[in-house]
């Protein structure tokens, strides 16, 4: 009786100790991102851009040029939500330069040193960056969506006229909104495998934006139809990026729900890319 009382706390323990383990790694992390100025701005040009970029994209909406009002196909809250489209830009770098940054100045060294676990620290790293791209994410889907609810009123795409107001109790513009926050909390992710992968941040960049905004270049100048739904289906932002659209669901190339898993899988491949440099190199 006493010795399974032994060999519970013991395991108890082991697994208390592993969760303090987790928890100071995760804690240095943050603190080491939370102390930097750059961190600051970089989440609120996050903010800023997505906003800005989704109202004045909306902003330049009519209803007058609809060739007749009610049959307009425009899809308002994926407008009002464009700026992700480049807000994704800063999510990137500021995933790729939490640990390249590291990797530039010889830091990575002392953050080895003090967390042997690679595979603690990269997840670390991943759950901190993911946590503040998130807030940002939420501030910024929120205000594009606010600011699109207003513009696209003023321009005439009203209730009357067969659209109704744009708000977060409508089921698609709700799983816009939540497929949004998502999207660019994964392409942060994205960039951290990256730059982990690479460990250079011109790197982790030009590959990074290569895949967001290169693959679907390549992929519209293809003359196959076939092959351009193909590749449209496989690139991350492509396919990411559908879980936008709130109308005309049927001429996406891939579903909302489907398509951020493809870029899910992305960025889960190039974490495991980059954690298997991480382990199989001595920095």
């Amino acid at each position: 009786m006493s010795e399974r009382a032994v060999g519970h706390d013991g395991m108890s323990g082991r697994a208390v100790g592993h969760g303090a383990r987790w928890v100071r790694t995760a804690h240095a992390e943050w603190t080491k991102l939370r102390t930097l100025h750059s961190t600051w701005w970089f989440l609120a040009a996050l903010v800023l851009t997505m906003v800005a970029v989704s109202a004045l994209t909306t902003g330049t909406l009519r209803a007058g040029d609809c060739a007749a009002l009610r049959t307009c196909e425009e899809d308002t809250v994926k407008l009002s939500l464009t700026g992700v489209w480049v807000a994704q830009a800063v999510a990137l770098l500021f995933g790729a330069l939490a640990v390249s940054s590291e990797y530039g100045t010889g830091t990575i060294r002392t953050t080895l040193t003090a967390i042997p676990s690679r595979w603690r620290m990269l997840a670390a790293k991943a759950v901190v960056v993911g946590g503040l791209v998130a807030a940002a994410a939420a501030v910024g889907v929120f205000g594009s969506l606010y600011a699109g609810r207003e513009l696209v009123l003023a321009a005439g795409f009203t209730p009357a006229a067969g659209y109704p107001a744009i708000g977060l109790g409508d089921g698609p513009t709700l799983r816009a909104a939540a497929g949004s926050f998502l999207y660019v909390v994964l392409v942060a992710l994205l960039g951290l495998g990256l730059g982990t992968a690479l460990r250079d941040t011109a790197g982790a960049l030009t590959a990074g934006f290569l895949l967001l905004y290169g693959f679907p270049l390549v992929a519209a100048l293809l003359t196959d139809p076939d092959w351009v739904e193909a590749a449209q289906r496989i690139a991350p932002a492509s396919a990411g990026l559908s879980v936008l659209a709130t109308r005309n669901l049927d001429a996406l190339p891939i579903g909302p729900w489907a398509g951020l898993g493809v870029a899910a899988a992305w960025a889960g491949a190039l974490l495991v890319v980059g954690w298997g440099v991480l382990r199989g190199r001595d920095v």
